[in-house]
């Protein structure tokens, strides 16, 4: 009988990781209200951080365990970091102008194509190198559309657009492995 353990404690350490990441950036704010009063957060503001924050982490626990292959994992890390900054510069402060303008709603659109992409795909390389790509097109043209609109735009766009791409590049490679061995 096999001792799994060891074969698994390279996993444990990255969750364990992760999940210390995330759950410092959950702290963050409610030491910082302790030092400053420009932190103001509330029951709410930590459950919505908790929220905004645990979703991409369950997701790339799902996707852990859809995939043994280091370049798939890595390629679902940037898609979903890539999300999740998105919607958090979004939130935050806006990305055309202020986090009220309607005009930001496109960027929660490709969001929404890169998740939506992803679920079609059925967290399959070959289709999720096909749904970052799309979505890197649909960002490059937002970005495109909107390049009077503020001078942010033109990095946040090369930024996401080389993070899309990026992803795809490894969802290929996971591709290609899975093609040659058979598995995922």
């Amino acid at each position: 009988m096999t001792d799994t353990r060891l074969s698994s404690r390279p996993d444990n350490i990255w969750r364990i990781l992760g999940w210390g990441a995330a759950l410092t950036l959950l702290i963050a704010p409610l030491i910082a209200m302790r030092f400053t009063t420009e932190v103001n957060w509330t029951a709410s503001d930590f459950v919505f951080a908790a929220v905004l924050i645990g979703v991409p982490g369950l997701l790339f626990e799902l996707i852990v365990r859809t995939s043994r292959h280091w370049a798939f994992r890595l390629g679902a890390a940037i898609g979903l970091l890539a999300c999740f900054f998105t919607v958090w510069s979004n939130l935050a402060v806006g990305i055309v102008g202020n986090e009220d303008n309607p005009v930001n709603l496109l960027f929660f659109g490709i969001v929404l194509i890169a998740l939506l992409g992803s679920a079609i795909a059925r967290l399959r390389p070959r289709g999720m190198m096909a749904a970052m790509i799309v979505t890197a097109v649909v960002q490059g043209a937002v970005g495109f559309a909107l390049l009077g609109a503020e001078i942010v735009v033109l990095p946040f766009t090369a930024i996401m657009v080389a993070a899309w791409l990026s992803a795809a590049a490894l969802f290929h490679r996971a591709a290609e492995h899975e093609s040659r061995t058979g598995e995922g």
